[in-house]
Parts: structure tokens; sequence; C-alpha cells
């Protein structure tokens, strides 16, 4: 059957307001978490107390406490408001970055990087997302913010060794507290304030569906699968700067190299993201890369002495972690029950935030116990261990979420309304919310009939 598609709705100017605001907020505050990835390990090793298991437990530390409280966070601003918990979250952080900026010993900087992590705001943020815009463009607006996350991320593999050149340690921690305040500042002036705000299953967790959600096997596989992604990547900063530099390239231009590997490592995946998201491929495509991975770490471990092999290596490395850092959440999101989609979206965030601690504690305890190799051989290992994990996944079916509107008579019967959205074309699950007076949907584009759809919830 041809798919009859309706056409695409139209941002408001609040709505581009509100997700170019929140998408600033989040990679400013992504960028401070990340500036010291690429400098830490040589950086840290002139403060007061350093070893191997404390520098990494200070570039882990704050995944510790974002684990842990982003959940909370998010409810809080349920009762109390989402500004002033995103407020609250951005103070936090400031006060973190200049806890750090002020140390001089290693212990300083891991309290510091743990109150950074208490400013856990990413749940408050979606859920303000969330508040700000209509049910049809909303995927839209939360992909903005997923992009501003990427961009964060490779801003901040060139800008922190030049930070680190010209200021030193502290001074990335300073430039940190800055983005700190510039996100309040957004927050204040560009950022609107909702009229009113309400729980939204698409956006944010909630409490009643944990046991559902964390009893679905492929979704804890897929919690698995990003713990094990952050875990090696945290791990893999701790040695990969020491390697540039034993291979001759000074810390200062350590970017020549960050800079090239991850655009055309992005531009490399492109490729593969078509063939999992319009051909379907989506299992094949994630164990490839899992698979892409763990030889990157082998070569890494192998060849890590010579800087062309450093090169190759780390465009391979990052070539496979971009590609599962955007088809991770993508399976979450085909995979997770309809109306549980935030709920499933949160406890993900958690495990990533929990991989990032355990790759700085246990990199670093490697690093300490059996040295620099060993780091990269347990990553390798680990690798492996994933790919074992993910081998059985079921391959998800080519569907997506869409939440509608349900006229008013349809929520007097919520059976009944359920029954008819299930016939429509295209229509493969229906749940009906009526406290919400919304639906939320799994759907196969290209056999949904939008018409019918649009019709049936406008009470036709």
């Amino acid at each position: 059957m041809r798919s009859n598609q309706g056409p695409v709705a139209a941002m408001t100017g609040l709505e581009r307001r509100a997700a170019a605001g929140l998408a600033g907020i989040f990679a400013f505050r992504m960028l401070g978490l990340f500036l010291i990835l690429p400098v830490f390990a040589l950086q840290a090793q002139g403060l007061e107390g350093a070893t191997p298991l404390l520098i990494g437990l200070a570039i882990g530390a704050y995944g510790l406490t974002q684990a842990v409280l982003g959940i909370p966070f998010g409810m809080a601003s349920d009762r109390i408001g989402r500004k002033p918990v995103i407020f609250a979250g951005l103070a936090l952080f400031a006060l973190g970055s200049v806890v750090a900026a002020l140390s001089t010993t290693i212990e300083g900087v891991i309290i510091g990087r743990v109150i950074q992590g208490g400013g856990a705001i990413a749940a408050a943020v979606m859920a303000l997302a969330a508040d700000l815009t209509r049910e049809e463009v909303r995927t839209r607006t939360m992909a903005t913010i997923g992009i501003s996350i990427g961009l964060s991320f490779g801003v901040a593999m060139v800008l922190g060794p030049a930070l680190a050149h010209w200021f030193g340690l502290s001074g990335v921690f300073w430039f940190t507290a800055a983005l700190a305040v510039g996100g309040a500042l957004i927050l204040a002036t560009v950022v609107p304030t909702p009229e009113h705000s309400s729980v939204h299953r698409d956006a944010e967790p909630v409490p009643g569906q944990f046991a559902g959600v964390l009893h679905h096997p492929e979704l804890l596989r897929l919690d698995f699968g990003v713990l094990t992604l952050h875990m090696l990547m945290t791990a893999l900063f701790l040695v990969i700067p020491l390697d540039l530099q034993s291979a001759g390239l000074p810390a200062a231009h350590h970017w020549w190299v960050y800079l090239p590997v991850l655009f055309f490592s992005i531009l490399a995946m492109v490729p593969f993201i078509i063939l999992a998201e319009r051909g379907g491929h989506h299992k094949g495509v994630l164990l490839g890369a899992v698979a892409g991975l763990g030889l990157s770490l082998v070569g890494l471990f192998a060849f890590h002495t010579a800087l062309p092999s450093l090169v190759l290596f780390l465009f391979l490395f990052f070539t496979a972690f971009n590609l599962l850092e955007a088809s991770l959440p993508s399976l979450i999101s085909r995979i997770a029950p309809p109306a549980a989609k935030g709920t499933a979206m949160g406890i993900f965030a958690t495990a990533q935030f929990g991989g990032a601690f355990l790759g700085g504690l246990l990199g670093g305890w490697f690093h300490q116990r059996f040295g620099q190799d060993a780091v990269l051989l347990f990553c390798a290992g680990t690798a492996l261990a994933w790919l074992l994990v993910a081998w059985p996944m079921r391959s998800p079916r080519l569907v997506s979420s869409q939440i509608v509107r349900v006229w008013a008579g349809g929520l007097g019967n919520p059976d009944g309304t359920q029954r008819a959205l299930l016939d429509v074309p295209g229509v493969e699950e229906a749940v009906v919310v009526v406290e919400e007076g919304l639906a939320y949907l799994k759907v196969d584009k290209r056999r949904l009939d939008s018409a019918r759809l649009q019709a049936l919830c406008a009470g036709a």
C-alpha cells in the first residue's frame, strides 16, 4: 500500500527559540565535561598526589553523580519547575568547575568533578523541551539537542589541547565555569518559560514504568551497550594522549590528530547509518560496529608506538564509536513500548554516565596495576564481551514513535479508540493515555495512512 504522508509541521518562532536555546545549554555543559578528556592524562601529572588510578577517577567522577542524580533531578522538575532545577544544576556545574580550577591536588579535582556531575540537568532540559514544543515537532527538537552534544565533543577535542597549552589545567576549568554561566544566561534570556508543565512519557521517566523497562531484555542489552561504549571511550583517553606524546607529537598539537580523525570518521559512518535506518539492517550494522570497535582497540594495543598507526586505528575507533553513539538511541526509540520511551531513555542515559565513571575507575586501576598497554587490552576484551551480549539481539522492526492528540469523545472510550487506531494501516502499536489526551504510537511510515490517522484523531 502506498504511504499517504501528511505535510510536515513547521516549527513556530517560540519552538525554534526553545530548540536553539536548550541545544546551546546542553552543548555548553557537555563541552565543559568533555574539554579535559584529551588533556587531563598529561596535565594531571603536575597535581600533588596524582596516580594513574586517581587520574582515572578524576576523569570519570562526574559520571557517578550524573548517573545517580539524573532521574531525580528530572522528577524534581515536575514538582518545582523546569527552570529552577536547570539553574540549580548549572550553578552546581559552575561551583564544581571553580573547585577544580583552584585545586592543586588530585583529590581537589576529583571533588570538583563530583560536584560538576551533580548538576544533572539532562532530564529537566528534555522535559522543558517537551513543555515548549508540540508533539508533531518534538522529535526535531530532540534531534537538534542531540546534534549539539556531538558537536560539543568535536569542539572539545580541538579546543581542550589549545586551552591547556595556553592557560594550563586550571584555565580549562575556569573556561568550563564560564560555559556554565553562559548556559544560565541563555536559559534566562533565550529559552521561553512554559505556561504550564506536565509529564511527557516520550521525553522523561515515569516511575511506575521502571520495573517493566528494567525487565525488557532487548532494552537491557542496549543499556549494557551504551555503558560499555562510554566506559571504553573514557578509559581510552587515559592512555591515548600519552601515546600521542610518546610518538613524537607535542600535546599542544594533538588536535592535529583529533580534528581530521573525527571529521572523516563522521563521513565514514554515514553510509552505515543509511543502511540501518533505510535498509533495516540495524542488527548487522550494530554488530559490525562493535566488532570494528574491538579491532581498533586491538590495533591500538599492538601498534600504538607509531604515529601513523595511531591515527589509523583512532579513525577506526571513532568511526565505530560515532556510529554506535547514533544507532543506540535510535534502537531504544524503536524497541521501547510506545508510552515508555522517556523512561527507557532515562535509564539508558543513567547507564551511559555510569559507563563514564567505570571507564575512569577501571581504566585507572589497570593503568596503575599493569601499565598503559593493559588499559588497551582491557578495552579490547570488554568490546568482545559486548559483542557476545549483543549477538542474540532481535532485529528491530522498521517502526518509529509518533504522538497524536485524541479528540475529546475518543477519550471517553480509550479501549475503542485504541482498537480504531490499530485499524489504521501502518499503526503497529497504540496506547491511549486519557489524562494526557494523547495516544502514543509505533508506526511503519512506509505504510502509514496519515490522512486516515488525522481524520480519526479529529473525531471524523
